[in-house]
């Protein structure tokens, strides 16, 4: 089956992704749609993008939408990407936590979220960073709340399971307390601790929803390297949104080619791709 996609077919598929997600689909995405959405059709055996898309369409299809959605999500990430905004917590934002626990000027609750989690590593990240501050035992709660709009990302995430090639990615204190090496069937793997898993929480969460109802709010937000594939108008909600479950003294952390430029969200840049809300009185704005 050699289905070609249309241009009347690809800005279909293109308004609804858009419509769905906020995700614009460049024309020259269109190979890439073919791509990805080429084995949908193989499986069910229909012999049209038009076709799948119709098939897509129907009443009855939610799984089916979301699968497209999934095939559509590009889910690449590393563990301790951008080493910078990891050290940043290390160095400043979790001794002035706890200064300002110790003065009796804020809980000893930490709240984070990674809101494009993608197969996990982020949100395991922060928690491996989180734990070695305030580890278990010390009085501090951690919660790490990992979103992201791909299923099939959140089932991998959720799994915690890697090729030791990965190890590399991770310090090697945090790989010796917190990573489990894999043995008999999982041996050349590596796998997430329990000490880490015991503090993450994945939810499939669509950034371009009206709402982000039940998450409450964050110290911390991470939405790191996602926001590229927004136009204006979307990434301006997105953020707005976002920011709407920011404390008034949290920190927000784009990817290093992100910014605020464009937007309406007003906020003090901490460092390049590091913001906080306006009101916040932090020392970090030193």
């Amino acid at each position: 089956m050699n289905a070609s996609l249309g241009d009347r077919e690809f800005r279909l598929i293109q308004d609804w992704v858009y419509r769905e997600a906020g995700i614009f689909l460049a024309p020259v995405k269109k190979a890439l749609v073919m791509a990805r959405l080429g084995p949908r059709l193989r499986v069910l055996g229909l012999d049209s993008y038009a076709a799948y898309f119709q098939h897509v369409l129907a009443e009855s299809n939610e799984e089916e939408r979301v699968r497209m959605l999934d095939c559509i999500c590009t889910n690449e990430t590393h563990f301790f990407r951008e080493p910078a905004h990891f050290d940043l917590l290390v160095r400043r934002v979790c001794p002035e936590w706890k200064e300002q626990a110790a003065a009796g000027r804020r809980s000893r609750r930490i709240r984070v979220w990674s809101a494009a989690c993608s197969t996990g590593e982020e949100p395991y990240s922060l928690a491996m960073v989180l734990l070695s501050q305030f580890p278990p035992g010390s009085g501090w709660d951690v919660e790490v709340l990992a979103t992201d709009l791909s299923t099939r990302a959140l089932e991998r995430a959720r799994t915690g399971l890697w090729p030791l090639d990965k190890a590399g990615e991770i310090p090697h204190e945090h790989l010796r307390a917190f990573m489990l090496k894999g043995v008999r069937s999982q041996e050349g793997k590596m796998q997430v601790g329990p000490t880490v898993r015991s503090v993450v929480r994945f939810e499939r969460l669509n950034l371009n929803a009206e709402r982000y109802p039940g998450v409450g709010t964050f110290d911390l937000i991470f939405c790191r390297n996602v926001l590229i594939y927004f136009d204006p108008a979307s990434k301006s909600g997105v953020l707005r949104r976002l920011m709407g479950h920011l404390s008034p003294t949290g920190y927000f952390f784009l990817g290093h080619s992100e910014s605020l430029a464009g937007s309406t969200v007003q906020a003090r840049c901490i460092q390049p791709a590091v913001y906080a809300p306006l009101a916040t009185g932090s020392a970090l704005a030193a």
